[in-house]
């Protein structure tokens, strides 16, 4: 009886171990856990894998746990664009320090940061247990008393967007000690989340095709698609400088261009070059690397609050905070605000205009407050067109992301119909105009449609695959083999878009559109499978902001230049008018970011 219960011991023993090896590296069967000291764990010990949804698409990661405790966690897999994938660090971190998913979100990355709570959370239950399983752990409060640094540099500049790093490059090769501050986890602002197409009269790629332009054209473009609001100088700056903008980012900073240009709406002609991959990951990549080439420090996570002047009014640098430190950042010769626009301070925008309220989405960063605008009007600069406010036709109508499927269009492909299958409005006019066509349809919402053949013209799986995918998951977007098949996925009068579908196709083979003028038909829409987005305007661009003259000098009340004080990009007004052209805000914040390194650094 003893030999035989021996054995039964040590067959016990066996499964025992063989229970916990299988356990090390494996998802199911989880159950209690004995440790040290005969404490039962609830969650068996090993590594999981679960996978979450960002703004890229799938995150996957790699779960530690050890004794109901996250220890580890390995990013497997992810498409976040740069910059925003500074996320994933901060939230993986904070979760193992705090040992629960239940983390604060890092702002601005509010997918990425979501992305990677659900793929924890997925990983928790492929191990057969819950977040309320994690054993709780005491959060050790920070010290609220911040460290008190003052530096000095030539030029500080407030905001690592397009502009602002641009600024910076310009005034570092021009000899200048620079360091740039940005508020955000990630440098890029609007500039990193845009499509990032680029206007320039005269360039390379019209040339190839034989296309007829000029800087006057581009000027006066400009001017009547801002209703004549715009500073005529400001612009001519602009049309006049945005080729050698466009060639300084190719040649000096090393963006590539695509090999084929766009056709927004409200230019006379197709005119916008377009970075690869057709998204601002392109440009602020390459001016990130241009940046860290030159040693420039971009301190994220650091806000600006005030400007500091001195007797005579002069600007002589910058006050400034972080989690853990307040900067006094004194300056040699001059501060550069390239801090962005205020289109997602909803309190700003109603201030100027009442009907932009807390009910439209927008497109922006959430650091786009209006920050720098504020601190310039503090100490007497002049704002310009602050209630001119401009919506993006063709964004998400869950959270008002502008939507990258939207590149079909300006190639020219799509169509654009309602909810009874008709259309409505030209699909290459003015994005104001037609916003607020939109927004007198049933539901406030569009149906943009294409076929097979402008699906893969427009390279919208090749550029932009992890967004449809998106689309897809959320039924924002429908592909179907037959017209009818996907009118009926949105409920739209298939038998009405038909006959949309028939008479547009007549124009495309006459040449012309005597319903709504569209300017370019360069396809007919006949050959499935079909694909049909729903779409709603948002908030994206604020044309009002800081006066300046055209050597991005802030100009105050009376006209007069605040000395030491200059301005570029989203943050500045006069240059737009009341509606800003598609692709002309990567021409203003290069041309007048390289205006404003360059003059400060004198």
């Amino acid at each position: 009886m003893k030999r035989i219960i021996s054995l039964l011991l040590i067959a016990a023993l066996a499964l025992s171990l063989v229970g916990c090896n299988t356990a090390e590296g494996s998802g199911p069967d989880p159950g209690p856990n004995e440790i040290a000291g005969g404490k039962t764990t609830q969650i068996k010990d090993g590594v999981y894998e679960g996978t979450g949804f960002g703004k890229g698409g799938e995150i996957r990661v790699e779960v530690t746990i050890r004794e109901d405790a996250v220890t580890d966690i390995k990013t497997v897999s992810h498409n976040e664009t740069p910059g925003f994938d500074n996320a994933i660090k901060t939230i993986t971190e904070n979760i193992i320090s705090e040992n629960t998913p239940d983390v604060d979100i890092v702002s601005g990355c509010t997918l990425t940061s979501n992305g990677v709570k659900e793929a924890v959370n997925a990983a928790l239950i492929s191990a057969g247990a819950t977040k309320d399983m994690l054993r709780k752990t005491d959060v050790k409060l920070k010290d609220e008393a911040k460290k008190e640094v003052a530096q000095k540099h030539d030029i500080v500049i407030i905001g690592a967007g397009g502009a602002g790093i641009t600024a910076a490059i310009e005034a570092k090769e021009a000899g200048a000690d620079v360091i740039i501050l940005e508020k955000m986890p990630m440098a890029g602002g609007n500039t990193l989340i845009s499509g990032a197409e680029y206007a320039a009269a005269n360039n390379w790629l019209q040339k190839k095709e034989g296309i007829e332009d000029n800087v006057e054209l581009h000027v006066q473009d400009t001017l009547k698609g801002g209703d004549y609001k715009a500073k005529e100088e400001l612009v001519r700056i602009m049309a006049e400088n945005a080729l050698a903008g466009a060639e300084w980012l190719r040649d000096e900073v090393g963006v590539v261009w695509e090999d084929e240009l766009m056709f927004f709406g409200g230019h006379s002609v197709k005119r916008s070059l377009i970075p690869l991959g057709a998204s601002g990951r392109e440009i602020v990549t390459k001016l990130v690397a241009k940046a860290e080439e030159l040693e420039i420090p971009i301190l994220l996570n650091t806000k600006a609050t005030a400007l500091i002047t001195d007797e005579s009014g002069k600007v002589i640098g910058v006050e400034a905070t972080s989690e853990d430190t307040n900067y006094t950042f004194n300056t040699n010769k001059a501060v550069i605000i390239a801090s962005g626009g205020f289109g997602s301070n909803v309190e700003m925008r109603v201030k100027y205009n009442f009907e932009i309220d807390e009910t439209i989405l927008s497109t922006n960063t959430t650091g786009s407050t209006g920050d720098g605008i504020v601190m310039a009007e503090e100490i007497g600069a002049n704002l310009l067109g602050m209630e001119y406010i401009q919506t993006y036709p063709i964004c998400d109508p869950l959270t008002g992301t502008l939507l990258y499927y939207d590149d079909a269009r300006l190639y020219g492909h799509t169509i654009i119909a309602n909810k009874e299958g008709k259309r409505f409005v030209e699909e290459l006019g003015r994005r104001d105009e037609m916003s607020m066509a939109i927004k007198a349809q049933t539901g406030n919402v569009c149906y943009e449609l294409l076929d097979q053949n402008g699906f893969v013209a427009s390279k919208l799986q090749e550029n932009h695959g992890p967004e449809l995918e998106y689309l897809y998951k959320n039924e924002l977007l429908v592909k179907a083999d037959t017209l009818e098949e996907a009118a009926d996925f949105f409920g739209i009068d298939a038998v009405e878009l038909q006959n949309t579908v028939d008479r547009y196709n007549s124009y495309v083979d006459s040449g012309n559109d005597p319903e709504f003028n569209k300017r370019s038909l360069p396809s007919k829409i006949e050959v499935g499978p079909f694909y049909i987005l729903k779409a709603a305007p948002a908030v994206h661009h604020t044309m009002g902001g800081i006066e300046i003259n055209e050597n991005a000098q802030v100009l105050d009340k009376e006209g007069n230049v605040i000395d030491g004080l200059f301005a570029a990009g989203e943050v500045t007004g006069g240059i737009q008018g009341n509606n800003r052209l598609g692709s002309n805000a990567l021409a203003d914040i290069t041309v007048f970011g390289r205006i404003a390194g360059q003059n400060a650094a004198k």
